[in-house]
């Protein structure tokens, strides 16, 4: 449904627009030094790479924004590393994440029905307060009543659908752009 959703809004753009500022940064890459324009994070359901990878369908679909996207599913993952701190590609990965959780404007967190995404849950915790988090967590996720209960109680902005989320990424992709100028 995403996929379909993504690809008709892609296929509705100019194509001049679709050559524009958009620029991905995946995990483990550094993120860049210069703040120059507004830092998405893509945060939600990956499962260990069992989760739609709906990060590619959202890199489509703003391709033409000025964004600095930071997506934590990277091509190389070993499901075999152990997630203990001592295991150093484990450490590597939480590490970028925190930080570029830290160094996003805008976080994303979509909540895939059928999916569990436990660390999604802990970003939210950590950044509930922080009013940079959109919410999409659809009916059908596991543990929808704890986000939308937190969500409430410290003012997170919760969307209902894959369109919504995505005006409201680009409304605030254009808030941040606009202050940093």
């Amino acid at each position: 449904m995403l996929r379909l959703f993504l690809t008709s809004l892609l296929l509705a753009t100019p194509m001049a627009a679709q050559a524009a500022d958009a620029v991905t940064i995946t995990s483990p890459r550094p993120l860049p030094a210069a703040h120059d324009r507004a830092r998405l994070f893509l945060g939600g359901s990956i499962d260990m790479g069992k989760a739609t990878d709906w990060q590619r369908d959202m890199i489509a679909a703003l391709a033409d924004e000025r964004v600095a996207i930071l997506n934590p599913r990277r091509p190389d993952w070993n499901p075999a590393w152990k997630p203990e701190a001592s295991d150093p590609n484990f450490r590597e990965q939480v590490e970028w994440e925190l930080a570029a959780l830290d160094s996003a404007d805008i976080i994303i967190l979509y909540f895939a029905p059928g999916s569990q995404s436990p660390v999604s849950l802990l970003e939210m915790g950590l950044h509930a307060r922080s009013g940079k988090l959109i919410i999409f967590c659809p009916d059908g996720y596991w543990r929808k009543g704890n986000v939308d209960i937190t969500a409430e109680r410290h003012g997170a902005h919760q969307v209902s659908s894959f369109d919504a989320l995505l005006r409201e990424v680009r409304a605030r992709i254009g808030q941040v752009n606009r202050g940093l100028h």
